[in-house]
């Protein structure tokens, strides 16, 4: 072999090593994964993966993608993609459980057809009839059919929860049962004139939902087909009911349980003729079993919250005022982590109390909704004192230095609160860990704290002004899912700010807002003596204009002009760091990289250099 073909053979055996070590680790690295995204976006919750592996029946998932539909659509793309890879990784680790279609709906395509059938919505996106879908449906061998009709960008936090929840509960004949034991009127009635009353809104809305089972009066048992057991102002309750839904969750059922130091919506002891006069408290609790179980409320205390104090109106001739004990949460009060808090708004509660754990309870607290680190407790029966004049909650405030649990979710092992109760099947312990919310108000239920209603042609029309309605239905329909599927976390957007230039923009912002404002009010202030110098006389005649008068306009028009230009200078100079900015990152996008390159092979011939010289000498 000469020496010139020396380097092109071994150029043509790297070449065969190079093939053969792609074809060696496709081979041997099938199905491996490294997800080194900062929030872990291609990582499966170890929920989703138990369900995974629990599927029996196959299912098979079909996505419909408008694929050429969204060709201008950059950032709903990008989110296609995501949403694509998830669903891929779900189907990877399925173990062939699961298998991934993606269809392309093409306009007038059998496609199309078959997502219209399905019930897919189809979004218009112009004049010329172009339409976007995007939209899952789960199918498994016996004619089970669950879908997505819409993935929405804007709930992509959940996106693996709602997958993972369409997988589980595919086959799933019959809707869940959701017993529900009230103190309070939540359900149809009739009225003392004999007309219909439809009941609470949250209530419908559950009926529509699951199959909502009314216990009557106090039960000393709760059946073990019910998923969930929902308990509402409980008032009153004898042992046996207590020992009742102790045994329920020892047996591995779910409790949605809501309490209140003040339920307003009771009205015994109400005097009708003085709605707004002082009576005594109508307070709930589970007192015994809160106890035993580990779980601290005091009924008796009413959380009051000055930075999420609503405004009311006592008194219908006067103002609003801001009532402590009437408190709206928003976004940082809300748990993001949950998915039965995340992504919402604000939800309204009222005379709410506090909750938490005792130092002997065996459970782990996680808050989904608390009050301000400010907050502080008051006697229930001041806070009813103070119902025609809340400005008296005021007196003697004193502000804490923690925040104030309003709603938790509890979970862990757990033994009864009758463990001396020897009779045949009663059960000591959990059988697994429990899983229980407790809301501490029964107010946020009512439709006066979130929704209005109106009748449009027979059919009720409901404006939802706070959230209160989706924080309890993502309760139930959280808690009656199995263990799996309360486990899958909520996902951070996969869509990452960039801070920097947040930051740049807030500091450029901060430097040149105020000389932008002090120019804005000269130019106002200038624009007044002008417009007092043009203005007519007496009865719209004309005023004789002096030469000084004259000259003084000419001046404030040409100072007016000078102004104008220095404040349009200044909102220019107001993005001229982010533009630098923007500058920077494309000269290292573009020159980095190569110039990386150049340096690696500048230092690899130096050294080859060196060694050579070393070698000659």
């Amino acid at each position: 072999m000469s020496r010139r073909s020396v380097p092109l053979v071994a150029l043509a055996l790297l070449a065969l090593a190079f093939v053969a070590a792609v074809a060696l680790s496709s081979v041997a690295l099938r199905g491996a994964r490294l997800d080194l995204t900062g929030q872990g976006l291609y990582t499966l919750s170890d929920g989703t993966l138990r369900i995974l592996e629990k599927v029996e029946d196959p299912v098979t998932l079909k996505l419909y993608y408008s694929e050429h539909a969204t060709r201008d659509l950059q950032q709903f793309r990008v989110f296609a993609t995501r949403v694509r890879e998830l669903l891929e990784e779900m189907a990877a680790r399925s173990g062939g459980k699961v298998s991934l279609e993606v269809i392309d709906p093409e306009p007038f395509s059998e496609a199309e057809d078959q997502a219209a059938a399905y019930g897919l919505q189809a979004i218009p996106l112009n004049t010329t009839g172009d339409k976007l879908y995007f939209g899952l449906v789960g199918a498994n061998s016996t004619d089970g059919e669950s879908l997505m009709p819409f993935i929405q960008p804007d709930k992509e936090a959940f996106l693996e929860y709602d997958v993972a929840k369409l997988i589980s509960t595919l086959g799933a004949a019959e809707r869940p049962v959701v017993a529900l034991l009230s103190g309070l009127p939540m359900g149809p009635s009739m009225d003392p004139s004999g007309r219909q009353n439809p009941g609470w809104v949250v209530d419908r809305q559950l009926s529509e939902l699951f199959e909502l089972r009314r216990l009557q009066g106090m039960p000393t048992s709760i059946a073990d087909d019910a998923d969930l057991l929902m308990v509402v102002h409980p008032r009153d309750v004898p042992e046996a009911t207590l020992r009742a839904i102790d045994q329920f969750v020892m047996r591995g059922g779910r409790l949605l349980a809501f309490v209140d130091p003040d339920a307003e919506a009771d009205q015994r002891g109400i005097n009708p003729l003085d709605p707004l006069s002082a009576s005594e408290p109508q307070a709930s609790d589970l007192g015994l079993l809160f106890e035993r179980w580990g779980i601290s409320y005091d009924p008796t205390r009413v959380v009051l919250d000055d930075r999420h104090a609503l405004q009311v109106q006592p008194d219908p001739n006067g103002p609003p005022v801001r009532h402590l004990a009437v408190i709206g949460l928003e976004k940082d009060a809300l748990n993001q982590d949950d998915v039965v808090s995340a992504e919402l708004g604000k939800v309204h509660f009222s005379t709410v109390g506090a909750v938490g754990l005792t130092r002997e309870s065996t459970l782990r607290m996680e808050p989904l909704a608390q009050s301000a680190r400010s907050a502080a407790l008051a006697d229930v029966a001041a806070v009813r004192a103070a119902v025609s004049d809340p400005d008296q909650l005021r007196e003697g405030f004193k502000p804490g230095d923690e925040p104030l649990v309003m709603a938790a979710r509890f979970t862990g092992e757990l033994a009864s609160a009758f463990p001396d109760d020897k009779s045949e099947g009663h059960l000591a312990r959990s059988q697994g860990p429990v899983n229980l919310i407790v809301v501490a108000d029964t107010d946020v239920l009512t439709d006066r704290l979130w929704v209005q209603v109106q009748d449009f042609i027979g059919e009720p029309v409901y404006n939802a002004f706070a959230n209160n309605g989706d924080f309890v239905f993502n309760a139930v329909d959280n808690l009656v899912g199995n263990a799996d599927l309360i486990a899958v976390r909520t996902r951070a957007p996969s869509a990452r700010p960039f801070k920097r230039v947040e930051e740049i923009r807030r500091g450029a912002e901060e430097r040149y807002r105020s000389t932008e404002q002090r120019l804005q009010q000269q130019l106002d202030a200038l624009e007044q003596q002008l417009t007092a110098l043009q203005q007519p006389g007496a009865e719209g005649q004309a005023q004789a204009i002096s030469p000084e008068q004259q000259a003084e306009i000419l001046r404030f028009q040409d100072e007016r002009l000078r102004m104008r230009k220095e404040l349009r200078d200044v909102q220019h100079r107001l993005n001229a760091d982010i533009e630098a900015l923007g500058d920077r990152l494309k000269l290292v996008n573009i020159l980095g990289m190569p110039a990386l390159v150049v340096l690696v092979a500048l230092l690899v011939a130096w050294r080859r250099w060196s060694r050579r010289r070393a070698a000659e000498a």
